[in-house]
């Protein structure tokens, strides 16, 4: 009797009102209300890329002298901060507030890592615990006024978008697939589950398109060629690019050195300008939308 009214927290612990619930999400929305841009990075199976296309997608804006926050949801598999070579715990300020770690290019950075003793401590939650930690990311840190918001959420469709879909208003989401059509069934389910929560799809992006060979620089396609393209196409949303296969990518998010300004212009360095092109213009379009209307 009386579970309408309350949540058990995952793992034990006292129970959480639904007052409590609301408050939290109430906090995340009011501090939200700085931030023009909120975009959700997903993806319907996991191995796709999507924290790398999250990474570059936020280092990108921010190179673009944009005032940047990337938000890692990924609660069970966080990847972001090591990419970026960011260690430690998150800090309070004088307000109270969480601090976000500072990041190359002045990027805003929260993951769950800044919480725990060490990378290797599992996170072992049920839903009603990722959704409260989701709200606190949301409402007790100090993001600031900021252009954008990339959250990184983990694979599938789960918890962790669900929360943010509810709780931050004018999120977008951005789909990340490979073109072999295993993934493209898989990013289907992305966009329906998008469809039912009526969450607005800002577009979809092709990554590992193909292979770049580190000795000639010749492009191989390890995959259907085209095949996110098709998938856009087929499901009426917008196609925002494609990313080939970089090694020094890989090395670098292994390494926590993301690519550095002076990459040069090579076919990945001009398909992500291309990407950040598609974005911004995307996002410029969604903002005059409702004027139009």
């Amino acid at each position: 009797m009386g579970d309408d009214k309350r949540h058990q927290r995952g793992g034990g612990g006292a129970p959480e009102t639904l007052a409590e619930v609301w408050e939290a999400e109430l906090k995340a929305q009011e501090r939200l209300e700085k931030i023009r841009h909120k975009l959700l990075v997903m993806s319907g199976k996991g191995g796709v890329g999507k924290s790398t296309v999250a990474v570059y997608l936020a280092l990108g804006l921010a190179r673009r002298g944009y005032q940047v926050g990337l938000l890692d949801v990924d609660l069970h598999g966080p990847d972001v901060a090591r990419m970026l070579g960011l260690s430690g715990r998150l800090l309070t300020g004088g307000t109270g507030a969480l601090q976000p770690q500072i990041g190359p290019d002045r990027l805003k950075v929260v993951s769950i890592e800044g919480f725990l003793p060490d990378r290797d401590t599992p996170v072992i939650w049920r839903g009603p615990m990722k959704h409260k930690a989701i709200c606190r990311f949301l409402g007790e840190v100090a993001w600031g006024p900021l252009d954008y918001l990339i959250i990184d959420s983990p694979p599938g469709t789960g918890d962790e978008p669900m929360t943010v879909a509810k709780v931050v208003t004018g999120v977008r989401a951005v789909i990340v697939t490979t073109p072999q059509e295993v993934a493209a069934a898989d990013v289907r389910k992305a966009i329906d589950f998008c469809h039912r929560l009526h969450l607005p799809i800002l577009g979809l992006v092709e990554n590992m398109s193909g292979l770049l060979c580190p000795r000639c620089g010749e492009e191989i396609h390890l995959f259907l060629e085209g095949g996110g393209r098709r998938t856009a196409e087929a499901a009426e949303i917008p196609f925002l690019g494609s990313l080939p296969f970089d090694l020094r990518v890989m090395q670098g998010g292994d390494q926590g050195l993301p690519l550095p300004p002076t990459s040069g212009t090579g076919p990945f360095v001009r398909a992500w300008a291309e990407l950040l092109d598609a974005v911004e213009a995307r996002c410029r379009e969604e903002e005059r939308a409702p004027e139009l209307h």
